[in-house]
Formats: C-alpha cells, structure tokens, sequence
C-alpha cells in the first residue's frame, strides 16, 4: 500500500511536471520568429499582467511602460498581457501608426473579459464599425448645442443635492453621480433620479470588471462585474421594451424621440436587419459606461489640481463667462479657454484612458521589427505625454502649454488621434467644462488629505476618492 502511495506521487509530480513544460513551450512559441521587438514575456497565462496592472495601484502606471522603452527599445517593445502576446507602439510615431491604419493593418480589440461582459458582442470589428457609423449624429455641433443646458441644469440640481449644505464631501463618487446622470438623461431620455441611482451602483463594478483580470470566482471584480451585468441589461431591456411600445403609439417625440436608443430601434444595418433588444441593451451600457467613467475621472483629478495649485484656480474663476444661477449657453462654455487648459493639462499628467488595445489582421514591419498577424498591440498616453522632448518639464503642472497652437500632432492622445479621435471629446468637453462652472461659482474647497497620491485600478484617480472641506461662496 505504502509503494502504491510513493508510485501515485511520483506519477502525479511527474504529470505536473509535463504539463508545466508543455505550458511554457506552448508560452514560447507564441513568441517564435525571427525580428521581433525586444522584450520580457513573463510567465505563461500571465505574461506580465501583474506587472502591469500592480504599477497602476502603486500610483506610477507610467512605470511599466517607460521602463521597458529605456530597457529595451524607445518604439516598440513585447511583453505578454491578459494572456496574448503583445506589441507595445512608443511614441508620436507609434501613435500615428496605430491611429491611421485601422481596418488596414490592424482592427479593435478588447480582452476576452468583455465578452462575458457584453454578451452579445461576438465580432469586435463589426461592432466597433458600427458604432462609429451610430455615435457621431448624436455628437454633431447641433446635438451639442442643444445638451449645454441639460448638462447645466443637471450639475446645478446634483450640486443642490448632494453638495450644498455639506462641509466635507468625497468628490469622485459624487462626480460620478452627476457624470452618470448626464448620460441617462442624454442618451436614453431617462428622467427619474431614483431609477437612476439605482443603476448607478452596478455599473461601478461593471466598469471594474470590465478591464480587470479573467478569473470568475465569487468576490473578484470580474465576477462582480458579469452579475452587474445581467443587472442592468435586464433593466435595460425593460426600459427598450417601454420605448418601442412608445413608438407604436407615436409617443417619440414626448419621451427621447431623438435620442441613442430611439435611433437604435428605428435604424436598419446595411443588410436591412434591425437590432434586437438583447444587443441594444448591451449596446446603451457600453455607452453608459463609457459616457461617464472617464469625465468623472478628469473632473476629480481637476478638482484636485485646482485645490493644489491656486494661481490656476485664479486664472479659472477670472475666466468665468457668467455670474452665479444664470443659465449657460453654447456661446459661454466656448469662452472657457483657459479653463479647458487647466482640463487638457490634468489630463496629460493623469489621462483618464491610459491606452487601448489592437490586434495585428496581417504582418507588417515596424521600426525595422516583425509584428506577427494575430498578435496583439497597445498603445499608452505616457509615452508621449510625460517626455520632455514634447512637454518641457514633464512633471510640471502648466496649463499654459496648451496655449496657441498647442502641443504637436499625436504627442496629446488623452482621446486617440487622426482618424481614430474618439467621437465624444467634445461631448467630454461640454460635460467637465459645464461642471466647473458651477462649482466654482458655488464653492471654495481644500484636500483633507494633502499628499494623496493618484492610483489606477483601472482609471487614474485619487486614492481616496479624493475627500475637500467645502466653503460655499
């Protein structure tokens, strides 16, 4: 009996063994060929995700990406992510070349967590084309004209509620609300703060879950964000259900005629086929998610900026295009222009999207390396925005940079570039912008804690949430 245990654990041991070897070969071979970029892969499954990720919860994501282009190549290098092999592109250079061939010799990707996320998004080509083709309608200079007072009267009545009358507030959950709010309102002509609030909170872990690591066990931010969901979609479909019988009973133009997902039932793809409720569920959260989490991360990092460098605060509220209570139009948020410097300056330091993914559709060259088809590719803002050959004193907070012509073509991609300049910049603008007029017009703030530094779990924000003693004005 005793040798039969001795020969079990020798079989065993020697199975892990195999498998262990047949894992990292496996792991190696991904990275086979001759001319490839330079770099680490890390550990088989993992590659280097761990390091990727633990140098944005230790409040220097730059780290990872600015050590290995000193380490091993300043225009691209590899390394392993979320499990694929992957490229990283440096620089103007890379950026450019990322941006301007989409669809040619690289198309949109997304880590498998999305999948399971957003379960009805099957070609990740197909859905990003369409929509590119959905979204800019509903973000043209008319449309936006038009949501200047919606934002403006939203962020009075949210500073009403959950900031007047309060001397210490935490700012990035109460961003959120009012970020969120916009977008429900804008996009889906939701009107009902409480039905409101009560989607606000799944779809903080959904975010989460969205850009964490794959492992769906009970607690961790991926399995938090698959539950939240079937939450919301399960919300949401009940709220398409209520708008298409509204568009049967002609009821358009009362509730949301013209809004995101009115058009999403009443617009055919180029084949005639209409989407379903399931798909334009998952479509308006996509939205929802992306209407929102960046501004509330660049608004937050601005109302700490502003608590940290007060001359800046000085310039802001001189440039101020009205007085307390009256009502902004298109003409005032266009007279913000410093304002907007302090926004693009805070956003180059800490930019809310610190990069974003592509997968290779052929082989090409780059930089005189081989880029394999199928590998995975990713470019970050830092590697720009924190180079003192594009920014003079990087680390230096100067919203002047931003003055005249600014800074040169694709060294500032907080919102991508060329082609690819992602479609609600100006949506973005509106909605901080907006927001740092009434706050400023209302009340004076400082940090409760002094130091508190920046971490990215996945969006840069304080550690904190960033809590201020408020002083109304």
């Amino acid at each position: 009996m005793e040798l039969s245990y001795s020969s079990l654990l020798v079989a065993l041991v020697f199975f892990v063994l195999i498998s262990l070897q047949i894992l990292f070969y496996k792991h190696r071979s991904l990275f086979s060929g001759t001319n490839l970029p330079p770099g680490t892969i890390g550990f088989p499954i993992m590659g280097e995700t761990f390091q990727f990720l633990s140098a944005g919860w230790k409040g220097q994501p730059q780290s990872f990406v600015l050590d290995r282009m000193n380490k091993f190549s300043a225009d691209c290098f590899k390394t392993s992510i979320l499990g694929a092999p992957m490229a990283v592109f440096c620089g103007p250079a890379g950026n450019k070349f990322l941006f301007s061939n989409e669809d040619k010799l690289v198309k949109a990707w997304w880590p498998d967590s999305t999948k399971k996320v957003f379960a009805s998004t099957v070609d990740q080509v197909t859905e990003a084309k369409r929509m590119r083709k959905l979204i800019p309608q509903f973000l043209k200079t008319e449309a936006l004209v038009n949501y200047v007072g919606i934002m403006d009267s939203i962020a009075q009545r949210h500073l009403d509620i959950d900031w007047k009358s309060k001397d210490q507030v935490t700012v990035y959950p109460l961003v959120e609300r009012y970020t969120f709010w916009v977008a429900c309102r804008l996009f889906v002509s939701m009107e009902d703060l409480n039905h409101i609030n009560r989607l606000a909170g799944p779809f903080r872990h959904l975010a989460s879950g969205v850009f964490s690591v794959p492992i769906n066990l009970p607690g961790t931010p991926y399995n938090r964000g698959i539950k939240a969901s079937a939450l919301i979609r399960e919300e949401l479909i009940t709220i398409v259900k209520q708008r298409k019988r509204d568009l049967t009973e002609n009821k358009c133009l009362q509730v949301g005629g013209k809004d995101i997902l009115t058009h999403m039932l009443t617009a055919a793809d180029d084949d005639g086929q209409y989407m379903g409720e399931f798909e334009i569920a998952d479509k308006i959260m996509g939205l929802l998610v992306g209407g929102h989490d960046t501004a509330s991360t660049a608004i937050t990092n601005i109302v700490k900026f502003l608590a940290e460098y007060p001359n800046a605060l000085e310039l802001v509220c001189k440039g101020k295009s009205k007085p307390k209570g009256e009502r902004l139009k298109w003409d005032d948020v266009q007279k913000m222009k410093y304002s907007w410097n302090v926004a693009c300056e805070v956003m180059r330091i800490a930019p809310p999207l610190q990069g974003a993914f592509r997968e290779a559709i052929h082989d090409f060259n780059y930089a005189g390396f081989k880029v394999p088809k199928g590998w995975k590719l990713y470019w970050n803002a830092n590697t720009t925005h924190l180079d003192p050959k594009y920014f003079p004193e990087p680390e230096k907070f100067n919203p002047s940079r931003f003055e005249g012509k600014g800074p040169e073509p694709f060294t500032y991609v907080p919102f991508g570039g060329g082609p690819r300049m992602c479609p609600g910049k100006e949506y973005a603008r509106l909605e901080i912008l907006v927001f740092m007029h009434n706050l400023l017009t209302r009340f004076k703030w400082e940090k409760l804690i002094p130091k508190e530094k920046i971490v990215s779990n996945p969006m840069p924000i304080p550690e904190n949430g960033l809590p201020v003693r408020l002083f109304a004005i």
